[in-house]
């Protein structure tokens, strides 16, 4: 048995239910060997709002699924010949919110294992360690709200997303200056 990951598209912002929907339907129609994970990949962030940190979890692919699964033999035809594949087929296509694979092929290509191990690993490392938002890029005008520089506006010249630092040039004194802020002290002019 040949266990492949899938992406498929679904209902964008009702990933979970039809996660969940299909989970029920693979246990009802007893196809767990067949269909073992299905998982919406997120991605745990550190954000910061109104002075307060939170982790939240973002989407990686709004609108879309991983699902492992043994799709069977298709030999040539548009749908699979076997029973058992059809079961399989049929319990993926009839979940509600069930879009279609990525790539429109028959039978649908997998992802190459690089691909997944790159998201797996994305989704493991976030979940341990959050990520930083940092919505603000390199080039930005941006005015310091908070600290020793309040007040000052200034251009960003770097962005250390790792630690959510932002190293801004700011005029003081009639010299431009480079400081280093986090990036929640600042606010986009």
């Amino acid at each position: 048995m040949a266990l492949d990951w899938y992406i498929v598209r679904v209902l964008t912002n009702r990933e979970e239910g039809v996660r969940d929907n299909l989970v029920r339907r693979v246990k009802a129609d007893g196809l767990g060997e067949r269909i073992p994970q299905v998982l919406v990949p997120v991605e745990k962030v550190t954000e910061v709002r109104n002075g307060k940190k939170r982790i939240i979890s973002r989407k990686l692919y709004p609108g879309y699924l991983l699902i492992q699964a043994e799709l069977g033999d298709w030999d040539g035809n548009e749908k699979p010949h076997l029973l058992d594949d059809q079961k399989v087929w049929f319990a993926l296509h009839e979940t509600k919110g069930f879009g279609d694979f990525v790539g429109g092929q028959k039978p649908p290509a997998p992802m190459t294992p690089d691909e997944v191990d790159g998201i797996l690993s994305r989704i493991q490392e976030t979940a341990t360690t959050p990520r930083m938002a940092v919505k603000i890029k390199r080039g930005d005008a941006v005015r310091i709200k908070e600290g020793p520089f309040e007040g000052f506006d200034g251009t960003v010249e770097d962005v250390v997303g790792g630690k959510g630092l932002l190293r801004i040039s700011v005029t003081i004194f009639g010299r431009s200056t480079s400081v280093e802020i986090e990036h929640w002290q600042v606010e986009p002019v």
